[in-house]
């Protein structure tokens, strides 16, 4: 029986596929960080008051790592069902429970209201999104590298990627557009808005999500009898060594984005004392850009393949590490802005663009949902939730400093060079090699064919 996947011949197809993809996932980002911008500017004052401002800040800045360490457990748990039951039915469930627990921190009453059981609600919702998170970005990429021709996969899968930084763009607009709102305004209603009006935007992802059709490559899995039993577990029992590359992989993109727009828009703010809409614009403008930068090295890496592209960037984000900060401390407007901008686009954008064609190239069909999404989101309670916290704690403790912030975004990236280094180029050279490498089949212990 031919086990090579089959792959959609149309390409009206495949960009219908991806852009429904893409939307849901914006839906999803877009829910899961106007938290991380709310935590920073307005959710410590409501619902964790404290005589220390900067106790009241860092129990804020933590319950946003509430929601990255939900993520592996989330991933966990969906992927089992998207190796089991498909792709598709996963991310109808994610979208759903995003959105609910969403318009419901819009809704809660505030710590003067209802006292202690304020942030608890509040601590629950956000667990609620890290699960949902946790399990949606690998049914997202596989519904578009599934679909796609091997030859394109770099590029197909980086606009699944796009979702986040149009997420963030269309979070941190919201807030920005509150600007003309007083301080009075803001912290009574203005931050509840752009939590209730997910429930629309949920709506309309749903939609769309249930219009899209299963992989090629599930469908085939299944007709071939090859649905894993425990596909998370056999996971980790075959391909512990490709897990762990994907780990070391994601470490410095997720700690460089959140690093910048959780510690630092936090820094900004707080300590220069730059204005709330600067920082918010600059950001806005920054994830702006990455939709630029994402899906134009996701398209090189199909050109010249995943790991040299994936080492550029972190080569750029270790170039960045302090000037980023230096360009901060200046309090010049257009500097702080190109800082941003910069700094998201370059140093982020373009391990981002080749993320979802990476990682998930590493794995069988079969297991493909389970493996990338471990290895994934093992990295997000550590690079999203630990390094922003720690920055923060940081900083606050020696009065404004940023170097040693500097110095563990270098070391982190230095621990991504050595797991992409000992990587196995994922990426086939030209389309025509596909024929040949197809037939070693999804049992093949080598995984740079896995998905051929």
């Amino acid at each position: 029986m031919d086990s090579r996947p089959t792959i959609s011949s149309d390409p009206r197809s495949i960009r219908t596929i991806v852009a429904a993809s893409a939307i849901g996932t914006t839906i999803e980002w877009y829910d899961f960080l106007i938290y991380a911008t709310a935590a920073s500017l307005v959710l410590n004052k409501l619902f964790f008051p404290t005589e220390d401002p900067l106790v009241g800040k860092l129990i804020s800045i933590s319950t946003i790592g509430v929601g990255f360490f939900a993520r592996p457990i989330g991933a966990i748990i969906i992927s089992h069902f998207g190796d089991r039951m498909g792709r598709k039915a996963p991310l109808i469930l994610t979208l759903v429970s995003m959105g609910l627990a969403t318009t419901l921190i819009g809704l809660l009453p505030t710590y003067s209201s209802i006292g202690i059981a304020a942030p608890i609600l509040l601590v629950a919702c956000r667990l609620v999104q890290g699960l949902a998170v946790g399990g949606e970005w690998g049914g997202a990429v596989l519904i578009a590298t599934e679909h796609s021709p091997p030859n394109k996969r770099g590029f197909y899968g980086s606009l699944v990627q796009i979702g986040f930084p149009l997420g963030m763009s269309l979070g941190t607009a919201s807030f920005f557009a509150l600007g003309y709102l007083d301080d009075q305004q803001f912290m009574s209603w203005g931050w509840r808005i752009p939590f209730v009006a997910s429930a629309a935007l949920v709506a309309i992802g749903t939609f769309i999500r249930l219009r899209i059709d299963e992989t090629p490559d599930f469908k085939r899995v299944v007709r071939e009898g090859k649905v894993a039993r425990m596909p998370v577990w056999e996971a980790v029992l075959r391909h512990p060594k490709d897990i762990l590359i994907g780990l070391g992989a994601r470490i410095t993109e997720i700690s460089w984005i959140y690093v910048l727009t959780i510690f630092g828009l936090n820094y900004a703010v707080t300590t220069l004392a730059l204005p709330r809409g600067l920082a918010l614009g600059a950001i806005a403008l920054g994830a702006a850009v990455e939709l630029i930068t994402i899906p134009l090295f996701g398209a090189l890496s199909d050109r010249v393949g995943r790991r040299p592209i994936y080492l550029l960037g972190c080569v750029a984000a270790i170039l960045l590490s302090f000037p980023v900060f230096w360009a901060l401390a200046t309090r010049d407007p257009a500097v702080v802005v190109l800082a941003f901008v910069i700094g998201m686009s370059v140093g982020h954008g373009i391990m981002y663009g080749v993320q979802a064609s990476f990682l998930s190239e590493m794995f069988p069909s079969n297991l493909r949902y389970s493996g990338a999404s471990l290895g994934y989101q093992i990295a997000a309670p550590i690079g999203g939730g630990l390094v922003p916290l720690a920055a923060t704690a940081v900083v606050g403790f020696t009065g404004g400093a940023t170097w040693p912030v500097s110095l563990l975004m270098i070391l982190i990236a230095s621990m991504t060079v050595v797991a992409v280094l000992v990587a196995r180029e994922t990426a086939p050279k030209l389309a025509r090699l596909q024929p040949a490498l197809s037939i070693v089949g999804d049992a093949s212990p080598n995984t740079t064919s896995a998905m051929l």
